[in-house]
């Protein structure tokens, strides 16, 4: 036998459309079957019904199923059940009645009759069944997307909850790091040889911090006013170490609202992120600005940008991702990261309490 016979292609899947066509045929014939009983010695009427039989269903099924994908986009299940079972409602029943008219026009314009009937109280019959056709194809349609949704919610905030715990874990690793500590207290050292009185506030501030990082940790927001008054501890901190080399600018603390909050220690992870990441000197100082909008709604960290060689297994990369996690636990607003040729700027959304 050849090493170069030809190989039989492999068997493709059907296409969606063409699955719901067979699909509604094999409705249509169903339907038809149990419809026709009567008329099972003529063709004709058989190959009638199956026809009329086959634009009530194609009609209704795609108008309903539309219908779903329509209001999904506009009304969820999961933000106004109420609103949504209202306007599933009104918009399933709604399209199919006028499904229904316009296949009952054809009939009777194909058995040559006057369009007045349509409205004749006998006729109620051919508007009865189909509708609740309808209502059996629209229960299973939006319950389908009701599950659907209510399993997407599921999914997403378990997996929320779990990118939280994996953010905090990380937040509290962070704030307790040796190093962070070991560098500290080796200013400490120097203060207290040559500046005795600074080394008193070097250690309120340290005392401060810590304080700050066990009480925040627990909490899932803090006043802004708090981030900020830590912010202002630890960069004193930071400040005794590097010196001239690094600069800082924050806002004035009676300029923040007193209802706006973030999640806490977000502000040491993007500040400890731009010393860890920047190298800086004397005559390059590191530019450190934290500012506030007008509005009071969005929170601005920014460094320039200045990159130093990490030693091995000094960053571990998920300190943005991280925060951007917890803010998705919070608000839709993202946080926003951009990086230029000059400057790292990361934007916080500012959450309101009511």
């Amino acid at each position: 036998m050849s090493d170069h016979a030809p190989t039989m292609p492999p068997l493709r899947a059907p296409r969606p459309w063409l699955r719901l066509l067979l699909r509604l045929l094999a409705i249509s014939i169903i339907i038809s079957f149990f419809t026709s009983l009567e008329h099972l010695h003529s063709p004709q009427d058989l190959l009638v019904n199956f026809g009329f039989t086959s634009m009530y269903t194609l009609g209704l099924w795609l108008t309903n199923g539309y219908a779903v994908d329509w209001l999904d986009k506009y009304v969820g299940w999961k933000q106004a059940p109420g609103k949504r079972l209202t306007y599933t409602v009104l918009v399933s029943l709604g399209g199919s009645f006028v499904v229904i008219v316009l296949v009952q026009t054809l009939i009777l314009l194909y058995q040559h009759r006057s369009l007045t009937e349509l409205w004749a109280l006998r006729r109620a019959g051919a508007y009865f069944f189909p509708l609740a056709t309808t209502a059996m194809i629209s229960l299973f349609l939006h319950s389908r997307s009701f599950l659907l949704g209510w399993r997407e919610a599921l999914v997403r905030n378990e997996r929320l909850q779990k990118e939280m715990a994996q953010a905090e874990a990380e937040s509290l690793r962070q704030q307790l790091d040796p190093h962070f500590m070991f560098n500290a207290l080796n200013a400490l050292t120097s203060l207290v040889e040559e500046e005795p009185k600074l080394a008193v506030r070097f250690i309120r501030q340290l005392s401060q911090v810590y304080r700050y990082v066990l009480d925040a940790r627990q909490r899932e927001v803090v006043p802004l006013a708090d981030e900020l008054d830590f912010a202002k501890s630890y960069l004193f901190l930071q400040n005794i170490r590097y010196g001239e080399a690094l600069h800082v600018e924050l806002p004035e603390l009676r300029e923040v609202p007193s209802n706006v909050v973030v999640p806490p220690l977000s502000l040491q992870l993007l500040l400890e992120n731009a010393l860890k990441h920047n190298a800086a000197s004397v005559s390059q100082p590191l530019y450190l600005r934290i500012t506030l909008d007008e509005a009071g709604k969005h929170l601005t960290v920014s460094n320039t940008l200045r990159p130093r060689r990490l030693a091995p297994g000094e960053s571990m990369g998920i300190g943005l991702p991280n925060l951007t996690a917890r803010y998705a636990h919070l608000t839709a607003e993202p946080v926003r990261i951009e990086r230029t040729e000059q400057e790292f700027v990361v934007t916080l959304p500012v959450l309101s309490l009511m």
